[in-house]
């Protein structure tokens, strides 16, 4: 064999090798984001899954982002550790930004959020968005309009993301991730209480808990006989339920394509009446079961196209 011939051979092989390398490697992203969602965030997921790719291997990237930010808060019991946390994961979102990837950690969701910025060229100030806004480690709101920032910024932002990776940026299709991101962050807000006594967190606001004569205490021990944590319980989803109809009636209005993006719209009007059968008693047994017909729930209102 001639040299030249064997220099390009070589020249091929390691073109090659490189490119299933890359292969590979994205698989091995793609299923460490899927695994995340599915771990932490079981119905999103479900929901995601009944996305087109590209599109949902985008989706699962950014909602993989919000898994890692939204676990930091959870996760360590010392402010100041989570908020260098934060600082890290908003470092890195400015470098990928800049591709500045020599200073980049080599990690799973870091590599997909990259590739679907790239692709899809996703607005950076909704990333910031959605890590300045677990600042409030405390969860602490003293008005309804504070606590409606918050889940906007911390959950609306992602749908507002997912809409990006479809090429969708409409004011209609906005109004709806916003009202539907809005009630999906209450509820979500509303389950957690059960599980935040040992934190001592109440994301109720305060002047719902002065309205009604209720303290804090009264939220966390939840007694079944307590009127006053159900009437507090009731207003807050009475909230959730405004938001998520109203997300229903611009339903029409949302180009056809992105409206499974809005699938979540299914569970979360699911728990609001499981809520509401409960008489609002947050600790309710039937509460904390599984909605085992979701992922068919789901399915039908894909079908359908209408949630």
């Amino acid at each position: 064999m001639h040299r030249s011939g064997g220099v390009c051979c070589l020249k091929q092989f390691v073109k090659h090798a490189s490119s299933m390398a890359v292969k590979q490697s994205g698989a091995v992203s793609q299923n460490h984001c899927m695994q995340l969602v599915r771990q932490y965030d079981k119905e999103n997921f479900l929901c995601t899954l009944l996305l087109s790719n590209p599109h949902r291997r985008s989706a699962l990237a950014i909602r993989a982002f919000n898994v890692e930010i939204a676990r930091i808060t959870g996760s360590v019991s010392d402010d100041r550790i989570g908020q260098m946390r934060l600082k890290f994961w908003e470092e890195t979102v400015d470098k990928l930004y800049k591709n500045d990837l020599k200073h980049v950690p080599d990690q799973p969701v870091i590599r997909e959020i990259k590739k679907a910025i790239d692709d899809h060229k996703l607005t950076k100030r909704y990333f910031q968005r959605i890590i300045s806004s677990r600042l409030n480690t405390n969860l602490r709101f003293v008005t309804t309009k504070q606590l409606e920032e918050y889940v906007d910024d911390s959950v609306s932002t992602v749908l507002y993301l997912v809409l990006e990776a479809h090429g969708v940026r409409n004011v209609h299709a906005d109004h709806v991730a916003s009202h539907l991101g809005k009630a999906q962050g209450i509820i979500n807000l509303l389950r957690s209480i059960p599980c935040q006594e040992r934190r001592n967190v109440v994301p109720i606001p305060q002047e719902i808990l002065m309205q009604h004569g209720v303290s804090q205490e009264r939220v966390l021990r939840n007694q079944k006989d307590d009127k006053g944590v159900e009437e507090v319980v009731f207003q807050l989803a009475g909230v959730a339920h405004r938001h998520l109809e109203h997300a229903r009636n611009l339903w029409g209005s949302v180009p056809k394509q992105v409206r499974p993006v809005f699938l979540p719209a299914v569970a979360t009007g699911r728990f609001l009446e499981r809520l509401r059968r409960a008489n609002f008693h947050l600790t309710d047994p039937r509460l904390a079961q599984s909605d085992f017909l979701l992922p068919l729930l789901y399915y039908w209102s894909y079908f359908r196209g209408k949630v």
